[in-house]
């Protein structure tokens, strides 16, 4: 199949895990892919592994000239966009009593502040009837110890996507949220100290998740590929929860 033919997809957070399988997934799907990251030898390999109809920008989202010098980027190789996946996040593990101003005011420029912003310099680019997808997470459902932070930013996606939602009617754009559950990608291994650490949560929250696994990449791409293609046509201002059944029990 090709559900994405023809269109052109910008993925924030796009040379590593969740992100990185968006983008292969688009490309497979006869998308053009522009992939967003901070570091240019990851977004590099990540180029090199998806082949084709595929160019990395690099750029920080919480820096607001980066974004404006991406979307001149993508408006002079391909004049238009057809689909906006802000998948570009960070997550540090703090406690309440430990959190600094410079963690929380980190955690947000990059996963709230930096969403916004991707979303509101996309619009002048975009597409009537395009599709914008946020990636959140099922933290924001459950009040995991250590998360506060990384959580209200989370949730704060779910009320962005009601507010394009209306706003964004009349051009038939349509804002989507999904909130993955525990995904097997570096992200884990970064929030811990030894991979020791790392291993004992994973078989924690292995013990949380109904279908007893963490989640892989590959799903939760299948799920923005659902989002981004005429299969959801008639799906607007959703949170879509792919997390094994964690946060439904």
């Amino acid at each position: 199949m090709a559900n994405l033919n023809g269109k052109v997809a910008v993925v924030t957070g796009g040379s590593s895990g969740i992100g990185l399988a968006m983008a292969k997934r688009f490309v497979e799907e006869g998308a053009y892919v522009f992939i967003v990251g901070r570091r240019q030898d990851a977004l590099d390999s990540a180029v090199k592994q998806i082949g084709k109809n595929v160019k990395g920008v690099r750029a920080d989202v919480s820096n607001l000239d980066d974004l404006d010098r991406l979307y001149k980027e993508v408006a002079s190789t391909k004049g238009k966009l057809d689909v906006v996946v802000a998948n570009a996040g960070i997550v540090e593990i703090k406690p309440t009593p430990a959190v600094t101003p410079e963690h929380f005011d980190k955690t947000f420029n990059t996963n709230a502040r930096g969403v916004w912003f991707t979303v509101q310099k996309a619009l002048p680019v975009l597409n009537d009837g395009s599709s914008v997808i946020l990636v959140g997470s099922g933290v924001w459902l459950k009040g995991y110890p250590g998360y506060g932070t990384y959580a209200a930013t989370k949730a704060a996606l779910r009320s962005y996507v009601r507010t394009w939602t209306a706003e964004l009617k009349d051009r038939k754009i349509r804002a989507n949220l999904i909130s993955p559950g525990v995904i097997e990608t570096p992200i884990i291994d970064g929030q811990f100290a030894t991979k020791e650490e790392a291993n004992g949560a994973r078989e924690w929250f292995k013990s949380i998740i109904p279908i007893g696994r963490l989640g892989r990449p590959e799903e939760i791409a299948s799920a923005a590929l659902f989002l981004a293609s005429e299969e959801s046509s008639y799906v607007l201002g959703n949170d879509l929860v792919v997390d094994g059944g964690a946060t439904a029990v």
